[in-house]
């Protein structure tokens, strides 16, 4: 894939995922996967240090910002994405070893059912008695969950992490958007981490991990900047159309990957 549409594509992305929450590699992947004749795991290594480099510079620039990450419930949520992040990755490989065309499709028939999921909640969450999630155990086992489907996806999981903090921790828009690109930033550096250990990491173009990670920073920081001047009944309507997209993009990408 060229550099320069490679940085254009992460920086589009990563600058909705901002605004909106979604972290971004909700977006990369499946364009990548549409666009781009990278393998699975390379489009999936690369979508994932892309997501890590956009959330840390969304994180230090909220720091300035009135919405704030909930400490404790957050962070409990992380550890517990960052554990679920490495159970992800080995999910990833099984699938893998089991037959390398079936991941994408796996991948793929994923993403329709989650999108169609947070679809269904955002349409009549209205209808629908938000919980309050207080208790330690059940935050690590929400993060867990969360995490295994970022790293697993190779996504970061924006879209589902907002539905689940919006839904089980009663959290506004804004606030679930900043809680879930915390639990976003560990899941996905466990899950490079365990890569790493694991030899896993596959062959890629250095020059087009660079361009896409400077897309993510500077995405990351626009739209952080961006989203503290919306209303949040205009962050949930770019959160609802781009889910759409997602779902739409990911029928395609299955009849690719099932042809």
């Amino acid at each position: 894939m060229n550099v320069f549409w490679a940085f254009l594509i992460c920086l589009t992305a990563t600058t909705i995922g901002g605004i909106s929450g979604v972290g971004g590699g909700v977006i990369i992947k499946p364009v990548l996967d549409a666009l781009s004749r990278l393998p699975v795991d390379t489009i999936s290594f690369l979508s994932g240090c892309t997501v890590i480099s956009m959330t840390a510079a969304s994180l230090l620039i909220s720091r300035r910002g009135t919405v704030r990450i909930e400490k404790r419930r957050g962070t409990l949520l992380a550890i517990g994405a960052a554990a679920g992040g490495t159970g992800g990755q080995q999910l990833f490989a099984l699938v893998k070893a089991a037959g390398g065309g079936r991941v994408s499709a796996a991948q793929q028939g994923a993403m329709i059912l989650l999108t169609l999921g947070v679809l269904f909640h955002m349409l009549f969450c209205e209808h629908m008695r938000s919980r309050n999630v207080q208790g330690s155990l059940p935050c690590l086992v929400i993060g867990m969950g969360l995490g295994c489907v970022s790293a697993f996806l190779g996504i970061g999981g924006g879209p589902f992490n907002l539905t689940v903090l919006m839904y089980f921790f009663s959290m506004d828009t804004k606030t679930a958007a900043l809680n879930s690109l915390y639990v976003i930033f560990f899941s996905q550096s466990a899950s490079l981490i365990a890569m790493a250990m694991t030899g896993r990491i596959p062959a890629f173009d250095t020059a087009l991990l660079a361009a896409m990670a400077a897309g993510g920073v500077a995405g990351g920081a626009a739209g952080r900047s961006l989203s503290s001047s919306l209303p949040a009944a205009a962050v949930r309507r770019l959160f609802m159309g781009l889910v759409a997209a997602i779902a739409g993009l990911s029928v395609y990408n299955l009849t690719l990957s099932l042809g």
